[in-house]
Parts: C-alpha cells; sequence; structure tokens
C-alpha cells in the first residue's frame, strides 16, 4: 500500500511514539476541553457540515453504523437521533470516549450507541458487519490512510456506504491566505490557552496542509475498490463530504 506524506505528519515531534500512540495521547490531554475548543474554533460551522453528512446517512437507511474516530460522540449522537440504526462508536483515547459515553447516557441514546475503544486499522469486527461506515474529522489521524480504509472496505456490507467529514486546505484567494493566517497564529494560541497543549492545535493544520483531497482523495478510495466517490466541498473548502459505496 502506498505511503502518503500526511502518515508521517504527527502531533509531538520531539517524541518518539509512533503516530496513532502520539494521537491517543493528545485527544487524551485535550477530552476535557475538546467540545468547547470545537465550537470556538469552527464557530459551529461544524454543527452544519455534519447535518450535510446525515443527510447522506439518511438516504442510505442504515440499520448498523460505525462511526470510526467518534470522538466525544457528536456524530454519533446526531445519527441516533436522525436515524433509526444501531450505532458503534470506536475511538483510540479513552478520555475521549469517557466524555462521548456521559453525552449519550445524557441524550438517553445508551440503548443505541455503542462506544469503544479501538483501532481503525486493526478494527475489532467481522468482514461486512454494518451498513453504513463514518469517519467525521479522523482520517487525517490514520498512521496509515490506505491500510485505515482498507479495513473500512472489510467490515462494510456490499452496497453499503462510506461518508467520510475531513477539513481541506481551501485553493483559492482570499479564504486560502485568511485560512493559512488563522491555522498559524490563532488556532494554535487559542488551543494552547484553553486546552494547554498548543502542540494538538499546531498539529491540527499541519495534518489538513499535508492530506490528500478532492481528486486525489476520490483516486485513493478507488485504489483501496470503493466505487462512485464524491466529493462535496464546503465552506468555501475549508471542509470536504466524501461519500463512496462498497
Amino acid at each position: 500500500m502506498t505511503n502518503h506524506t500526511h502518515d508521517h505528519i504527527k502531533p509531538y515531534d520531539e517524541s518518539a511514539l509512533s503516530k496513532k500512540k502520539q494521537v491517543e495521547q493528545m485527544f487524551d490531554n485535550i477530552s476535557p476541553k475538546y467540545d468547547l475548543l470545537n465550537r470556538v474554533l469552527s464557530m459551529g460551522i461544524d454543527i452544519q457540515w455534519r447535518k450535510d453528512v446525515i443527510q447522506m446517512i439518511q438516504a442510505a437507511q442504515p440499520k448498523t453504523i460505525l462511526d470510526i474516530a467518534t470522538g466525544t460522540g457528536d456524530l454519533a449522537i446526531m445519527m441516533g437521533k436522525k436515524t433509526t440504526a444501531q450505532i458503534t462508536g470506536l475511538d483510540l483515547s479513552a478520555g475521549m470516549l469517557e466524555v462521548g459515553r456521559k453525552k449519550v447516557e445524557q441524550e438517553g441514546l445508551s440503548s443505541r450507541i455503542e462506544m469503544i475503544q479501538g483501532d481503525s486499522e486493526n478494527l475489532p469486527f467481522e468482514d461486512n458487519s454494518f451498513d453504513c461506515v463514518t469517519v467525521s474529522f479522523g482520517v487525517r489521524n490514520f498512521e496509515h490512510l490506505e491500510q485505515g480504509l482498507a479495513e473500512i472496505y472489510r467490515i462494510l456490507k456490499p452496497g453499503g456506504t462510506f461518508v467520510i467529514l475531513e477539513f481541506s486546505y481551501p485553493t483559492t484567494f482570499p479564504m486560502k491566505q485568511l485560512y493559512t493566517f488563522y491555522s498559524k497564529n490563532i488556532l494554535p494560541a487559542i488551543g494552547k490557552l484553553v486546552s494547554k497543549d498548543q502542540s494538538a492545535y499546531t498539529y491540527l493544520p499541519d495534518s489538513v496542509r499535508a492530506f490528500p483531497h478532492g481528486e486525489e482523495m476520490k483516486n485513493i478510495l478507488k485504489n483501496v475498490k470503493f466505487t462512485q466517490p464524491i466529493d462535496k466541498k464546503l465552506t468555501f473548502g475549508i471542509a470536504s463530504i466524501y461519500k463512496s459505496i462498497k
């Protein structure tokens, strides 16, 4: 499988740990403040992005959904409210899952949403297990992108829907210049102030810049055998949704 530039972007340059372990450590560190930071740093736009994902998922009418990199469960909870599916949220970070489980319980969705710790590149499920798989703001953190996508292909049922929501790097003036300034200066400063972990919010724009998007990402999905890949740019190209079929 092909190695991609983004596979080598890590949160902590001085650490000898693997990218996977560093990502787990990073999210454990910022989990208590993650939801607050998300709302502040995205100015709430991420809520509308998730609604766009939900529309695609509702059209597929899945009975079972796996939400990889579920974090604190924002997308899983939204899917729980808008579909009748049984949902499994999976994440590397115990800290993020702890926050997520409390939110699921508060929403009265514990009977339909299970939150488990696991590795996206070694999923603990049988082949052809889920009608739908989602990853929101998580594929950037895969240590080996194509290995993670191949695992998703394996556990998705034939005809199943795969939806990615991910940050992308704007390419047109003036959004490209504004986003570059914001991500290099504002984002790390706010991240350090609120979460005390500046590296986490330096890693985010670095990983976005290195991550494949648009046609390149669709070609990677095809390379892993997904079919009918489409992409939808959101908010001047700050984020993108990729939908494909097994």
